[in-house]
């Protein structure tokens, strides 16, 4: 066999040509590449094709694709092999293929109740489906389909660190990998420091030690720890050692932060001091690659709703695509809105509220309280909405991608952070960059009232405006500027490496 006008001739290459021939599609290509002369397969130079392995949630596949977006437009082609469940729209991506990986997990798990289990398990039920795609895109690939368009030879796997089965696979097929981080830089050094916290015996934590500073971790308490503090570390355990290849040395070529150097100069700096990969900072990737995302319906209309407030007046209200709440707490919600006077606009996903399809557990009296000073939709343009001039604030759970959303348009954010690596966030952008404000007592309504009040009319929230406008014009100049240091160096960079491969 030949492979690149080359003799392949090791046992282990010989493995992966044996496997491709083993799988039940047409051999018509392999059969036709080893007939042909050396020349005429080296007449015209392939164009490379990358595999994009999201995982199947929101917050992971919205950054996937918009680095999807930034490669296409380097001269790579595009392939995302995604699970069926929470698949994005492939109409929203003409330029790229989509194949789907079988993955075993029940619908009903969109929002599941062991997010942690259903991690673990989708690395196990993807891996068989996965290294089927991957061997049909490399025949497609090494046969005469590569001169035709929308082929190429596949060159590199750039998967989720939530889905780390794909460094495996790609690695016996003999095709470099990288990793997409998709968290804060912070908040993955916290979850790092999470497996030396319980070698030093200190899970299952004390209640008493939740507001303590954890050791060597400045600012974060061990509330703001990107886990249950209360569950069971084993489950978790594994996710992480599997994630940053703790135990076994990484196959990865590389690996890629939606993040910014100078944001997080001193976590980077440790991170890659310790990398035995390069790391490419390229973010913020929203604002780098300009990229529809959303799997759910946005309702345009709350931006003509938003056009008739007054500048800087609106709360933006939105938890998350995965958050899920009782019945008591968005009636506290409903009324810590009504009570602080303030306008807002209100996303509540469709099946996020317990027993209820949308809005019906509103408290009655809830509508004539407000009036036409709120609005609430199923699902918002977030960057539209918060690029608005009515928009003063942002109340969030402060996931990574509308942390990077609000900095980006200089809106400050009332933190309300539930799970994992928003703890972590919510921390830096309140006690670090100081954009945020804690909602320290849970979605109680008069914390609620009080914290809105706090963010959108005293002079706290006033301070946190300004540093959250500076925060933008940083952004905005970081995305323009050309030196070593910036996001788009360490995107050609990357690609640089890519073609290498």
């Amino acid at each position: 066999m030949k492979r690149k006008g080359k003799l392949v001739t090791s046992e282990e290459e010989r493995a992966v040509f044996q496997r491709l021939m083993s799988f039940p599609f047409p051999k018509s290509h392999l059969l036709e590449f080893s007939s042909f002369p050396k020349m005429e397969r080296q007449r015209r130079p392939k164009r490379r094709r990358l595999v994009l392995v999201p995982c199947p949630y929101q917050g992971h596949i919205t950054p996937m694709l918009q680095l999807g977006a930034l490669l296409h437009a380097a001269g790579f082609y595009i392939t995302v092999a995604h699970t069926r469940f929470n698949s994005p729209d492939p109409s929203k991506h003409p330029d790229f293929r989509f194949v789907f990986l079988e993955d075993g997990t029940p619908k009903h798990e969109a929002i599941p109740a062991d997010l942690i289990a259903v991690l673990l398990d989708l690395n196990v039920n993807c891996r068989a489906s996965f290294e089927e795609q991957m061997l049909k895109l490399l025949i497609a690939g090494e046969g005469a389909a590569a001169e035709e368009e929308d082929s190429g030879e596949v060159v590199c796997v750039i998967h989720d660190e939530l889905m780390f089965f794909c460094e495996e696979i790609a690695s016996g097929l003999k095709v470099r990998s990288a990793v997409l981080r998709t968290t804060s830089a912070a908040a993955s050094f916290a979850r790092m420091a999470l497996l030396r916290l319980n070698q030093q015996a200190f899970f299952p934590l004390n209640e008493s030690m939740l507001q303590d500073p954890v050791p060597e971790l400045h600012p974060l308490r061990f509330k703001d720890l990107p886990f249950s503090l209360t569950a069971s570390f084993t489950k978790y355990s594994i996710l992480v050692k599997k994630m940053y290849n703790i135990e076994t040395p990484t196959r990865a070529k590389a690996v890629i932060w939606n993040t910014m150097e100078w944001l997080e100069k001193s976590t980077m700096a440790e991170i890659k001091s310790k990398s035995m990969v390069p790391v490419f900072p390229i973010g913020p990737l929203h604002i780098m690659a300009s990229t529809p995302t959303s799997m759910l319906k946005e309702d345009p209309e709350c931006l003509s709703w938003l056009d008739q407030q007054a500048n800087g007046s609106v709360v933006y209200v939105a938890i998350g695509s995965i958050a899920s709440l009782s019945e008591k707490q968005l009636v506290e919600m409903a009324w810590g809105l009504a009570n602080s006077q303030q306008p807002f606009l209100w996303v509540v996903q469709p099946g996020s509220v317990h027993g209820s399809e949308w809005t019906e557990a509103l408290p009655k009296g809830f509508g004539w309280a407000v009036g036409g000073r709120g609005c609430i939709v199923k699902w918002a343009p977030q960057k539209q909405v918060l690029a608005h001039r009515g928009v003063g604030g942002f109340w969030s759970h402060c996931g990574w991608n509308s942390s990077m959303e609000s900095l980006s348009e200089g809106v400050p954010m009332l933190c309300s952070p539930c799970f994992g690596d928003q703890k972590v966030n919510a921390r830096y952008l309140s006690h670090v960059w100081r954009v945020g404000l804690e909602l320290e007592n849970g979605l109680e309504r008069a914390g609620i009232e009080s914290g809105i009040r706090r963010l959108m009319v005293e002079e706290e929230g006033r301070e946190m405006r300004e540093r959250a406008k500076h925060f933008k014009e940083q952004i905005e100049a970081h995305v323009k500027e050309q030196h070593s240091c910036s996001s788009h160096s360490y995107l050609k960079d990357f690609v640089s490496l890519l073609t290498t491969f």
